[in-house]
């Protein structure tokens, strides 16, 4: 069983060292180039705090910090979470 719940995002880290290129030819070295993210979120579910990581893929674009995300956890664990991501416009809500 699923349910909804909001969270706050307090830090967001770029990796850096994973490069996905997005054309086939390059001029240089950053040409093209995407990468993926790291969010922090912090949520409360039951008067319970709990702060959680999440890996976003390159092609999303991230929350900014202090930027409020609606969050899809498990009943049973809420530790278990998704970010309600819509991959066609890039948003996260």
């Amino acid at each position: 069983m699923e349910s909804k719940t909001h969270g706050t995002v307090i830090y967001v880290k770029k990796q850096w060292w994973l490069k996905v290129n997005t054309k086939p030819f390059r001029k240089h070295a950053f040409d093209g180039a995407m990468f993926p993210h790291i969010v922090t979120i912090k949520y409360n579910v039951d008067g319970n705090e709990y702060i959680k990581k999440k890996w976003l893929k390159s092609f999303i674009v991230p929350p900014n910090v202090n930027d409020t995300v609606t969050i899809i956890y498990r009943k049973d664990k809420p530790t278990k979470i998704k970010l309600d991501i819509d991959t066609k416009n890039n948003k996260i809500y």
